[in-house]
């Protein structure tokens, strides 16, 4: 009786999504996921407007991480996202789509003008849901941060305080060799010699310089020389080959503070001006810019991600592309004292610090009240990747 019940439960399915597209690497033969026994998962009880659906697929190796398949009642707020706020992510994904997805983006095209039980029905007959694990398997709590991207106002030339620049890439760096530090390139005449003339900026602080080198781009409102005002965007160029250091971390194992985050250290420089070279030269990694335009249409999105499209708002993730190919659809749940989230992401991005089958960076936007959240978000995270059916 129970087979039978679970039979006539089987309705359809449900949840379109995205902007198809998974970008990023392609799978080729040597690392495809590789499979394993089947899953035998059993379907709890279903959220509001969820239909019961079948498990089908088998377990999936990739790199570091294991996928679990589980029925889509399985997933937090399924059935409760606003799907059409993640359409534009999904439709930015299929500017430049991975071969996994690349044959779903003119389905999602069409679902971008329909409504959202169409949206649900669609996710869920064309994709399976697998629980992101470690490879050792276990439900272990992931890590959820946050990133933004930051406003300043900025001179094209250095004036009225305004004296800290921010660089293109020199010319004559070798990828993957170790450049000059941070502090050599504020002490050494080699140096400073080799940058004369590659300032793109200049800001008023060196620690909002620090922060937008951080954060890897930046919107700036530009002074120029004759006057005129201007808002562009400096987006991620390149590094310098030494490793990043936190400074919010010297802080704290050197004793001087009990609350790293970015307004602990402001307070910490404020009562500590004549040290605030010391801090900086704590992290020797420097980055580079380049300089595109912001138009009111781009203004509209992010930077570009590593994925190469623009990023979205609430909509975006950074990941570990050996665990999760860049534009595959990610259901995500994270509860905590900065964010309650349930909702269908696209991984379109990375970063350094971005390591492991269930680690995610999740784009919030930019400005002051973007930059207070990501300084404080920092919780439990779980992870469902989204793959096409007819790919298991």
């Amino acid at each position: 009786m129970n087979f039978m019940l679970l039979l006539l439960k089987r309705c359809a399915v449900f949840v379109l999504f995205f902007l198809a597209g998974c970008g990023g690497p392609p799978l080729l033969p040597a690392e495809s996921p590789r499979r394993v026994a089947p899953a035998v998962v059993s379907l709890p009880e279903l959220a509001p407007g969820v239909q019961a659906a079948e498990v089908s697929g088998s377990i999936l190796i990739r790199g570091k991480s294991r996928w679990v398949p589980v029925p889509w009642s399985d997933l937090p707020g399924v059935g409760q996202d606003a799907l059409f706020e993640v359409w534009n992510a999904w439709l930015k994904s299929c500017e430049r789509p991975g071969p996994a997805f690349a044959g779903l983006c003119p389905e999602v095209r069409r679902l971008s003008i329909s409504d959202e039980a169409d949206r649900l029905t669609w996710l869920q007959s064309r994709l399976q849901p697998y629980r992101v694990e470690p490879l050792q398997g276990g439900a272990v709590p992931g890590l959820l941060t946050a990133y933004f991207e930051p406003e300043f106002d900025a001179r094209r030339l250095p004036s009225d305080g305004f004296n800290h620049p921010l660089y293109r890439l020199p010319l004559g760096m070798s990828p993957g060799k170790p450049w000059f530090s941070r502090r050599e390139v504020e002490t050494l005449p080699e140096a400073q010699a080799a940058l004369r003339g590659q300032a793109i900026v200049y800001l008023e602080d060196a620690v909002d310089a620090l922060l937008l080198q951080i954060q890897g781009s930046g919107r700036i409102r530009v002074t120029e020389a004759d006057g005129r005002r201007q808002w562009v965007r400096l987006a991620y160029a390149g590094h310098n080959g030494q490793a990043y250091k936190s400074i919010g971390r010297w802080l704290l194992d050197e004793g001087e503070l009990r609350d790293a985050s970015w307004a602990g250290i402001r307070a910490w420089i404020s009562q500590n001006p004549q040290r605030v070279s010391e801090l900086l030269w704590q992290n020797p990694r420097l980055v580079f810019f380049k300089e595109e335009p912001l138009s009111e249409f781009d203004a509209a999105f992010g930077p570009r991600g590593a994925q190469g499209v623009p990023l979205t708002p609430g909509r975006s993730i950074a990941v570990d592309p050996a665990s999760i190919p860049y534009g595959t659809p990610v259901w995500l749940a994270s509860e905590g004292p900065s964010v309650s989230l349930q909702r269908l992401v696209m991984a379109q991005d990375t970063g350094s610090a971005i390591v492991g089958p269930t680690r995610a960076d999740y784009f919030v936007g930019w400005g002051a009240d973007a930059g207070e959240l990501a300084g404080r978000l920092k919780q439990p995270l779980r992870l469902w990747a989204l793959w096409p059916k007819q790919l298991q």
